[in-house]
């Protein structure tokens, strides 16, 4: 377990490591850094650890399914997705630009691995309740619909609307996963529109839920886990996370939910990222 949390760890600092290139060097402009940094440890942990999936056959039938529905953290999906090896790294540098297949939000069946189209906030889950829906007509219910929402997003109405469905038509192969990294686009999310109590929100709607430190992998891997082979109702799990994770001049700095790196920025990135690598391979981290 030990190994296989190390590799984990080291492939979350390669995806990071993506999304700062392509934030920098791409050639689509800025993207949205702060909250795919946010996500990178739990989305590392669906891809290469929870998640059946195969990259050589996209649209296999019988995969997990994973919706970003804060699909302004595109970044993060791509870069996982191409470290996985649905298309090769060297698209990442084309998010965002005029005729790639990685545009600014998820385009369903645009690009290969992506499992629905995303960006207007608060669909996601309604869209994952569908698609966990049909699977259990299908006969494939073992396999699981995973769904990201940002915190910002949980204040959509139509978030609630599916958070009350899900349980009452027995859709127990639903996992909604909170990016609760206390900011949106505007600002800090307490100052504009507070979700407490958000565990006892989706308690009363009848879903399982957990909380986990988003960016420890071995509690993450745990709770997915537990989250995969849990039957019987919907499972939230609450991921408290960092906002810039990973990047020091980015982390609770909101002015980074959208931007570009300059030379120096990048520069100043890769090298805390090279260091956190080491550390990962010394048992440090």
């Amino acid at each position: 377990m030990e190994n296989e949390l190390r590799r984990l760890k080291k492939t979350a600092v390669q995806v990071r490591r993506d999304i700062i290139e392509a934030t920098t060097h791409g050639q689509g402009g800025g993207i949205h850094v702060g909250p795919a940094l946010s996500a990178t440890d739990i989305v590392t942990a669906l891809y290469f650890k929870i998640m059946q999936v195969r990259p050589e056959e996209p649209w296999w039938e019988e995969r997990d399914r994973f919706i970003i529905s804060k699909g302004h953290a595109y970044a993060v999906l791509y870069a996982a997705l191409a470290e996985k090896g649905f298309f090769p790294r060297e698209e990442l540098l084309t998010m965002r630009a005029i005729n790639s297949r990685l545009q600014g939000h998820p385009a369903y069946h645009k690009a290969p691995g992506v499992d629905m189209t995303s960006g207007s906030l608060g669909n996601g889950l309604s869209c994952g309740l569908g698609i966990a829906m049909a699977m259990k007509k299908q006969g494939i219910a073992h396999k699981k619909v995973y769904v990201m929402l940002g915190d910002g997003e949980c204040q959509e109405g139509m978030v609630w609307e599916a958070a009350m469905a899900a349980p009452a038509k027995g859709i127990d192969n639903l996992v909604a996963i909170v990016d609760h990294n206390h900011y949106q686009s505007c600002g800090c999310l307490d100052e504009i529109v507070p979700l407490y109590p958000l565990d006892e929100k989706w308690k009363s709607f009848g879903w399982h839920v957990m909380e986990v430190n988003g960016h420890n992998m071995n509690d993450i891997v745990n709770k997915l886990t537990i989250a995969r082979e849990f039957s019987g109702k919907p499972v939230c799990i609450i991921a408290h996370t960092v906002k810039g994770k990973g990047i020091s001049f980015m982390e609770h700095n909101n002015a980074w939910h959208n931007g570009t790196c300059s030379e120096e920025q990048y520069a100043a990135a890769m090298k805390e990222l090279d260091e956190q690598e080491a550390a990962i391979e010394a048992g440090m981290m």
